[in-house]
């Protein structure tokens, strides 16, 4: 998860928050941390309002959070998209 955020948030500060390493740019932009049977990825919940479709059926989701299997590859690209995507509504 580190290798995929990291080149997308140059200027974001890392940080701890919640107890989970996060990524902070004037706001918090994501959260993530590993649990026992997954990896908990934190957007926020509008990226997640707006990327519904593609995680719908796919990946277990909530307001807030999405799981991702440790069986299965990371989503690069969908993580990219919900990530650039809650930047630029904290640079609004």
């Amino acid at each position: 998860m580190y290798q995929i955020l990291k080149p997308l948030l140059p200027d974001a500060t890392e940080t701890l928050s919640y107890g989970m390493p996060a990524f902070h740019q004037k706001k918090d932009i994501v959260y993530f941390a590993p649990m026992k049977n997954h990896l908990g990825f934190y957007p926020t919940n509008t990226p997640i309002a707006h990327f519904e479709d593609d995680l719908e059926g796919r990946y277990k989701y909530s307001k807030g959070a999405v799981q991702f299997d440790y069986n299965k590859p990371l989503p690069a690209e969908l993580i990219a998209k919900m990530v650039l995507f809650k930047l630029a509504e904290i640079q609004k």
